[in-house]
């Protein structure tokens, strides 16, 4: 029985090592298309050149692909999800690093909520410490994580870009006398065509790409094979790092600016931490180390044993080297590949904005779930476009892989250095790893990556400002809103109406009582907002029962439906006034099937039954914690709106404390429970007949304005910035599906 559950377990292994390679793999394994014609841009003078080269080919792929992304990056993902965000939520729930501080302890409890202890006197303590003590170092944090992802969202556009461009350009080699425009138009074609067809997913086509991919390796391996034996076996000494010392001995700046092209041999590596979805570690190890990783060396091995016989031909070196046999079909799978890596850095540019937009950095935008099995394929109309139009724009104003090459490496090597400086803390924090392992691990990684940095800036004027101009656009954006964002949620933690005042209307709270159920949306978990007494103050009516509702995020992948809502009581009974803290992870949406205000409503009459239960808990400042009631109490909770139970033993989580409840079996508890249960339906009737009365949303408009003694740039970025943000995103009500004839807006005005 053992042995058939680990065979069914390696073959399951196998089958998702192989389904890794079609979203994983894809923009790592077509940069042979291009890498040797970015490294010798002006051609190759000396054959040695060429082994050089290959001698740092394979050693950068062995060191960060390999060694440091496979077999360590990976393992820092947040139950399967991966990309710098992920690496940040992970921070996040280690050290109190959030710039918006809305978490309750009751957030811990959750079941995906996960992290580890540690010792007070620990190096891991020490850093949290360090972290926590300013708040300075939290946004210097913030500021590093938002531009790895800006630089994320440039790669979505160059990767396209050049891997399309390289493709495409096997038409021209078997054509001499083709055009450039032509190449270039046939690769602005498939690029359009692949924009426009994202809306459908790829839930749909998804199944091919692993195929292609699988195919795709092969075929390269083999061709290398041949080549190395049909052209110069010789080449194999550049597995001796000796040859990299002599390429930089034989040559001054020319060589270390070849840097910058050898370093696209290691493009998609970022994909492949952002790509992860929810294959395991192991698959993605599997499939590295047996497919991808020696299929890649053979590849690139033997382009440069054709280069050494051929090397005025390092211009088109991949489609020069293959057999003319094949040609053609190799051309089709090159295409077929090219478009493959561009739609997995797509996804991951779409899934990387998303977590960016649960956490408050980006604006409000539609987020599309475009498949009913996977969490992650999500499709982002307004990001698709724009990334299409920059694509194109990139495509069609370079011509060339030169200077897009030179783009796509300054993007890349600066998303490695931002991940190398969260791996160290995650090393330091979360996995507490020696100090002096730590110190190995970043050592290494900053020697090599801040070499290739070293290399690309020589590049910034030919090509490699683009990203950096892509990179500071996003991140102007981003860094503006999430400013508003936090004084905003400033504002209303600190003008937040005290319960005295609360308690000193009394139940009809000074004014007219309507019936009716008002939800009053708020950012605070805690207190009550300042547009509630804003709200009291202008108008002389409120609805019979007021729930405020609050929508937070937090950083963890998903928080199950189950666990999603806390429900608590704000003051006496009579008031009728409760909280509702909705809570979710940065990859759970808000679909159109997903009802929010009846489950909120089944959680609040589930909280008024769970509270009858208990005793002395109508004030208390405790969440039911309904996702942590047994499914026995569950079901003896749910009763019909007549107050009818069964009659059941259980045993209910609010707060800290474990109350059992017990069936009122005995005779000395029946007066109290018959009066409990009176209670409790009379509470349930009169929130259904206010529910059937009419439910309104009340939304709060803030406006967020700069103060008149501000300096210039801080009017310009909220003034201007921020309200124009603010004006094309969308709105809350449309978010949350309210319709339009059940919503009131608040306005409200706070300076900055």
């Amino acid at each position: 029985m053992c042995c058939h559950q680990s065979k069914f377990s390696a073959l399951l292994l196998l089958r998702l090592a192989f389904q890794s390679l079609g979203v994983v793999y894809g923009d790592l394994g077509t940069s042979p298309l291009y890498v040797f014609y970015n490294t010798f841009p002006r051609g190759i003078d000396d054959t040695e050149d060429v082994v050089g080269a290959l001698s740092l080919i394979i050693y950068s792929l062995t060191l960060i692909p390999l060694l440091k992304y496979v077999f360590v990056v990976c393992r820092a993902n947040d139950n399967g999800q991966g990309g710098t965000f992920a690496l940040y939520s992970l921070l996040c729930r280690h050290a109190k690093i959030k710039t918006i501080p809305n978490q309750h302890r009751t957030d811990e409890e959750l079941t995906t909520y996960s992290r580890t202890t540690f010792h007070e006197k620990s190096v891991a303590a020490k850093t949290k410490g360090w972290l926590e003590r300013h708040a300075s170092r939290k946004n210097t944090l913030l500021m590093l994580v938002l531009v790895g992802t800006c630089m994320v969202i440039g790669d979505g556009i160059l990767t396209p870009a050049i891997s399309v461009l390289s493709a495409a350009g096997g038409i021209k080699v078997d054509h001499p006398h083709m055009s450039n425009d032509v190449v270039v138009l046939v690769a602005v074609i498939i690029l359009v065509g692949l924009f426009s067809m994202q809306h459908y997913g790829t839930d749909k086509v998804g199944w091919l790409f692993a195929p292609i991919v699988l195919l795709w390796f092969i075929l390269i391996g083999a061709i290398g094979i041949v080549n190395i034996f049909k052209y110069d076996s010789s080449v194999l000494r550049a597995f001796s790092p000796v040859h990299i010392y002599r390429y930089f001995k034989r040559g001054g700046k020319d060589r270390w600016t070849s840097l910058g092209g050898i370093m696209l041999c290691i493009t998609g590596t970022e994909a492949l931490f952002a790509d992860l979805a929810h294959f395991p570690v192991s698959a993605v190890q599997i499939a590295f180390t047996v497919v991808v990783f020696p299929c890649l060396l053979l590849a690139y091995t033997g382009q440069a044993a054709y280069l050494m016989k051929n090397k005025e031909h390092v211009f088109d070196a991949f489609y020069r080297s293959i057999p003319e046999s094949i040609y053609w079909p190799v051309f089709i799978i090159a295409t077929l590949a090219a478009i493959v890596a561009s739609q997995a850095t797509i996804s991951a540019t779409f899934s990387i904005i998303k977590q960016a937009l649960a956490l408050g950095c980006f604006p409000r935008v539609k987020v599309v779930h475009t498949s009913k099995k996977f969490l992650g394929q999500i499709y982002i109309p307004d990001i698709n476009w724009i990334l299409m139009i920059l694509c194109i724009a990139v495509t069609a104003g370079f011509k060339n892989k030169s200077q897009i090459g030179n783009a796509y490496g300054t993007a890349v090597v600066i998303v490695m250095l931002a991940t190398t400086l969260l791996m160290t803390l995650i090393m330091l924090l979360v996995w507490h790893c020696h100090w002096l392992l730590v110190l190995i691990f970043t050592g290494l990684s900053l020697l090599v990556e801040c070499t290739y940095f070293s290399a690309v800036l020589f590049k910034v004027d030919q090509g490699g400002w683009v990203p950096l101009v892509i990179a500071a656009a996003f991140l102007l954006i981003m860094y503006v809103w999430h400013y508003g964002t936090v004084k905003r949620y400033e504002f209303e933690m600190y003008s937040k109406v005290s319960m005295a005042w609360i308690l000193g209307l009394g139940p009809s709270l000074g004014l007219v009582r309507v019936p009716g159920i008002g939800l009053v949306y708020t950012e605070l978990a805690s207190g009550v907002p300042h547009i509630f007494s804003h709200f009291i103050t202008n108008l002389p009516a409120i609805h019979s029962v007021v729930v405020f509702v609050c929508v937070k995020y937090l950083p963890v992948y998903t928080v199950p439906e189950e666990e999603r809502f806390l429900v608590k009581r704000i003051g006496p009974k009579s008031f009728h006034m409760f909280r509702c803290v909705a809570r979710y992870g940065y990859k759970d949406l808000h679909k159109k099937d997903d009802d929010f205000e009846k489950k909120l409503f089944d959680n609040l009459f589930l909280f008024v039954r769970l509270e009858s239960m208990m005793e002395g808990c109508s004030d208390s400042d405790e969440y039911s914690l309904y996702g942590q009631l047994t499914e026995r109490s569950r079901e003896g909770l749910m009763m019909t709106s007549s107050g009818t139970s069964n009659p059941v033993d259980a045993t209910v989580l609010s707060g800290d404390s474990i109350v059992p409840v017990k069936s009122p079996a005995h005779a000395n508890n029946m007066t109290e429970s018959s009066l409990q249960a009176s209670s409790q339906t009379d509470e349930l009737e009169f929130l259904n007949t206010c529910r059937d009365a009419g439910v309104v949303h009340i939304m709060g408009n803030t406006v967020v304005r700069a103060r008149r003694d501000s300096r210039f740039y801080k009017k310009i970025a909220v003034d201007y910035i921020y309200a124009f943000l603010r004006k094309i995103c969308r709105e809350n009500s449309v978010i949350f599906h309210v319709p339009h004839e059940s919503l009131l807006n608040v306005g409200q005005i706070f300076y900055v």
